[in-house]
């Protein structure tokens, strides 16, 4: 049965206001909750009663952030690994992925029947990752094999009553591409975040700059907005010095607490989390030249004590700004 987006036709975000998100879920659940994800995958927390309420109070201490601050909240699906490949390496068949995918999607929108107010509206977001490595390109495929591959959980999204799609550590434009003509076709919104490595390049070494000219060449300008995640503000922040045309393209960040590489995070046996105030200082400084980048959440390594930090940050430049 398809169930009817509340946003999906209007989504408020795109009319200006600051809106927060999570921070790095996979990390919060794994260093901060000590719970088991196998492959990052969140979504299989919702095999039971007991990960369903960890993931449940996950999302509570940030949406507690948005209304004590009078933001709006993105709530992005724990889906990053909810598709196919990466459900066959935990026994999911491709009717579970879906099963899955629509669950996760319902979890969202109890979570908006309970918290939503007049104050914070709350977006609810499927969540699309790569289907390779979120730090790796590895082996690119066509954007007509992306959209293929992506097409069976967007479908669910859709059918489940997503607002949007939000496909995350995209390494690659072949890969968005896929994704923004397989969430057109499904009627769906959809936003693009590509992940940079320290030099602000994409992983196949592509700009960034070059990278949503290409997307938006392919797709008509497809994608609602793009955003950048998976790396500190410091390995982007020359990049968008400039105010060229591309960058008005570029909506939301969810950088890492880390200024490592995505090489050294690897490594590292112990969670790096950075310093909450200095990464919101460093969120302030983007908002203030790029006022088109309202959408304020984390990635590996961030959690509540960050998105606060960036919400205060960027807060303050917002009322400065009326």
């Amino acid at each position: 049965m398809r169930i009817d987006a509340k946003y999906r036709q209007s989504l408020p975000h795109l009319g200006g206001g600051l809106y927060l998100t999570d921070g790095g879920i996979e990390t919060s659940l794994i260093f901060q909750d000590g719970l088991d994800l196998p492959y990052f995958a969140a979504f299989h927390l919702l095999r039971d009663a007991p990960g369903r309420a960890a993931l449940v109070r996950y999302y509570e201490r940030y949406i507690e952030i948005a209304k004590s601050d009078g933001m709006g909240f993105i709530l992005e699906s724990p889906t990053w690994r909810a598709s196919a490949d990466w459900g066959a390496k935990l026994g999911y068949s491709a009717a579970d992925i879906a099963a899955v995918n629509r669950h996760s999607i319902q979890l969202m929108d109890d979570l908006r029947e309970a918290y939503e107010t007049m104050r914070t509206p709350m977006i609810v977001s499927g969540c699309v990752g790569p289907r390779g490595d979120g730090y790796d390109a590895g082996q690119v495929m066509s954007a007509a094999d992306a959209e293929a591959y992506h097409a069976h959980q967007i479908a669910a999204f859709a059918e489940a009553g997503a607002d949007m799609v939000s496909a995350i550590t995209m390494t690659n434009a072949n890969e968005a591409i896929g994704v923004a003509h397989a969430a057109a076709k499904a009627g769906m919104p959809a936003s693009v975040s590509f992940t940079v490595e320290t030099d602000g390049r994409l992983p196949t070494g592509q700009t960034l700059a070059e990278a949503i000219g290409e997307v938006d060449a392919a797709t008509s300008k497809g994608p609602a907005y793009y955003m950048i995640n998976c790396a500190h503000p410091t390995h982007f922040d020359n990049v968008l010095q400039s105010k060229d045309a591309w960058t008005r393209r570029i909506g939301g960040i969810r950088a890492n607490a880390s200024r490592c590489s995505h090489q050294e995070l690897n490594d590292s046996p112990a969670l790096d989390s950075g310093n909450p105030i200095e990464l919101g200082g460093q969120y302030r400084d983007l908002v203030q030249r790029h006022p088109g980048i309202n959408v304020l959440g984390g990635c590996c390594g961030t959690d509540e004590r960050h998105v606060a930090a960036i919400s205060l940050a960027c807060r303050l430049v917002s009322r400065k700004a009326a």
